[in-house]
């Protein structure tokens, strides 16, 4: 990893950890009740907000562990279809389990970014979405900082995407832009100009699928 890489990890490392500390403050007064209330997400309870971001991260901290280990593994065992019942079963227990669910799964992960050796950032995991494509270890921490500022939005708690942390958006946006040139044919790579005119944080929201443009299509949130 050169110099520019490793400053960029380390930023990313940071932030998100920051990103975790806001989530663990905002969701310690949540109620049983608030956790059985629609989030804005189809078919998600608040509650299945929460057991996502705790299984989301026991996911990265298993391909982490994988990893150090030389290995490669798909981010949940069993796929997407286990990932799916997965945070269904979980999502309704009580608040007092669901937000000590979260904060173990945070800390666990962390001591995985803290103990990666150079053999683990080197390393690769196999994402469960889609095309079950490999990504690298190095690239999880911005990956895991997105969930946890996307669904702390989507919690509807009084956070939402206008709070999104500034260098969050500057990293992650470059990475949707990215990715959306690379799905496009040559020479329809260029935002559509509505889009280009919102602002960062808005134009984050639009890939993401938290906000919608007059006369633009959905984004691919993937």
């Amino acid at each position: 990893m050169d110099a520019s890489a490793a400053r960029a990890l380390d930023a990313q490392v940071v932030g998100c950890a920051a990103s975790h500390q806001r989530l663990l403050t905002a969701i310690d007064e949540l109620t049983d009740e608030d956790c059985r209330t629609q989030s804005p997400l189809s078919g998600w309870t608040r509650g299945h907000v929460l057991n996502h971001l705790a299984r989301n991260a026991d996911s990265h901290t298993r391909m982490f562990e994988a990893a150090t280990r030389g290995d490669e593994v798909e981010q949940y065992a069993g796929g997407m279809a286990a990932r799916v019942a997965e945070i269904d079963a979980g999502a309704h227990r009580p608040v007092s389990d669901l937000i000590s669910d979260v904060r173990v799964s945070i800390y666990t992960l962390e001591a995985a970014w803290a103990g990666a050796t150079a053999t683990t950032w080197g390393g690769f995991g196999i994402k469960s979405h889609s095309d079950g494509s490999r990504v690298a270890i190095a690239d999880l921490v911005l990956m895991r900082w997105c969930e946890v500022e996307v669904h702390h939005a989507d919690l509807n708690i009084g956070y939402t995407w206008q709070d999104w942390d500034p260098l969050f958006v500057r990293y992650d946006l470059d990475r949707k832009v990215m990715a959306w040139r690379a799905r496009k044919p040559m020479g329809l790579t260029t935002l559509p100009d509505a889009v280009q005119r919102l602002s960062p944080n808005e134009r984050l929201a639009w890939f993401y699928n938290r906000v919608t443009v007059n006369g633009v299509a959905p984004a691919d949130p993937y």
